[in-house]
């Protein structure tokens, strides 16, 4: 069993939102996190290609130049309730990365896409949930 990411009880399904019926797609997923969200039961529409409306989105990335362009590509392809998770290395010993909450919000925050929440995914991987801007999602706007 994949030891947990954090103190929490919280299982890792709930923790990053996912429910019943979701058009999901995952980038650079570890197995191990894969099956521990597997492991919650939840039915989620898995998604070969980034296709819209992606309801959830989760991205594994160690540097700023693989997020830029994955970023915008899901930014155009998400539903406008949905959401994308990105993470990152954090201090996992031979991984280098110049990826940090900061760094994910520079690249996010002109597409129209806002932080709402953080988490410990794994081990050694922090997540960042990244949702459209609200005044975006209510006038149905394009990415800037």
């Amino acid at each position: 069993m994949l030891p947990r990411a954090s103190h929490s009880a919280t299982p890792l399904a709930r923790k990053l939102s996912l429910k019943n019926g979701l058009r999901v797609w995952w980038d650079e997923m570890p197995s191990p996190v894969r099956a521990e969200i597997e492991r919650s039961g939840y039915r989620l529409q898995h998604l070969i290609w980034p296709e819209p409306p992606v309801d959830a989105a989760h991205v594994f990335v160690t540097s700023r130049a693989e997020l830029e362009p994955l970023v915008r590509k899901l930014r155009a392809a998400l539903a406008p309730e949905g959401f994308i998770w990105v993470s990152w290395p954090r201090g996992a010993p031979g991984v280098e990365t110049d990826l940090s909450e900061d760094v994910i919000r520079e690249v996010a925050l002109p597409l129209g896409l806002v932080d709402t929440r953080a988490c410990a995914v794994a081990t050694t991987w922090s997540g960042l949930k990244l949702v459209i801007r609200k005044e975006l999602r209510e006038a149905r706007h394009a990415p800037p």
